[in-house]
């Protein structure tokens, strides 16, 4: 009787089958060289790469059918596909399936951008890099030549705007000029370093973060061939002089020429109309010093104040496109 049962036990056994453990992921960590990053992100830890300032963002070209992004914690991001229309993730951390349907087989891109820190929005935007399907790899995907920055304050990130930075107008303007594009800024930022702490803009262009405590940024990393200046809204507030303003606007701008020496230099007259003639006379004394690649731009009748703002101060959606409409031409005629 026992052996019998023996005998069947075996029987038994041969007959299962045995699967094997699921192939792991192809994985893609930040430092992979085939992703591509546009603003200044900290690298210091290779596992995670942070980009506090506004419209930041990578891109990576991947094969097979599926990809999933890896993030420490709660964010709000963006991902685009193909070129696809962005799409929006809200407060997500962890391993995100950004395919729950898979796609095609074959070549992809992907661009993430994560939302910038406005207002009481506290997100962390640090990338940890994507899985892929097993198998599967990521490539070099094909990068504009060509870079715009555009410094500013929440204007320029593009606060109370649909996507922020993504609807912002300098967003807009470099994909209206097929080029690529950073948005040095953050909200409330002045220029001029106020008595009362206002984020200094001259100070903050110098550096890879938000405070001015952050690491020296290495502007050997990737060369502008236009910068695009949109500051004074927020100094008026802060007890800035005009005396003052002008001498922190010659000072920025000599940065900005120190740092990208063939750049083309725009300085926007505030969209309120704050410091507009000290940014006209910051910029006339780069010019008779021998710089004449630096260009105040009048914004006067660029926006209406009751239809393409939120607030009388910020630009909607609508705005932030008027805007690009007018700017786009005259950086295209620079570079």
């Amino acid at each position: 009787m026992i052996r019998r049962v023996l005998v069947a036990a075996a029987v038994l056994l041969s007959t299962v089958a045995v699967v094997p453990a699921a192939a792991a992921a192809t994985t893609s960590p930040p430092t992979d060289p085939n992703v591509r990053y546009f603003g200044r992100w900290n690298t210091s830890t290779s596992s995670a790469y942070v980009s506090e300032w506004a419209g930041g963002y990578l891109v990576v070209g991947f094969t097979g059918r599926t990809v999933k992004l890896k993030q420490r914690r709660a964010i709000d991001f963006f991902v685009s596909i193909d070129g696809g229309p962005d799409v929006s993730y809200v407060n997500r951390s962890g391993t995100v399936d950004l395919t729950p349907t898979p796609l095609a087989t074959g070549n992809h891109t992907l661009r993430v951008s994560y939302r910038p820190i406005a207002g009481s929005y506290k997100g962390d935007a640090v990338y940890q890099g994507i899985e892929i399907d097993t198998g599967a790899r990521t490539f070099a995907p094909t990068v504009p030549s060509k870079l715009i920055e555009f410094i500013g304050d929440s204007i320029t990130v593009g606060q109370q705007s649909s996507k922020q930075a993504l609807t912002a107008y300098g967003w807009l303007t470099g994909e209206k000029l097929k080029a690529a594009h950073t948005q040095i800024a953050v909200g409330g930022a002045c220029l001029h370093p106020a008595a009362d702490g206002c984020l200094s803009m001259r100070e903050g262009f110098l550096r890879t973060g938000l405070a001015l405590t952050a690491p020296a940024w290495d502007f050997g990393r990737y060369r502008a061939n236009a910068v695009v200046i949109n500051l004074g809204t927020n100094d008026v507030g802060h007890s800035v002089t005009k005396d003052q303003f002008r001498s922190s606007y010659v000072t920025l701008l000599r940065r900005a020429r120190e740092k990208y020496p063939t750049a083309a230099i725009f300085a926007l007259g505030t969209f309120r109309k704050r410091y507009v003639p000290e940014t006209q006379a910051a910029v006339r004394e780069l010019n008779a010093g021998g710089d004449a690649n630096v260009h105040f731009v009048a914004t006067d009748g660029w926006i209406d104040e009751a239809t393409d703002t939120t607030d009388n101060v910020h630009p909607n959606d609508q705005g932030h496109r008027k805007i690009a409409e007018r700017l786009a031409p005259i950086v295209a005629a620079r570079i």
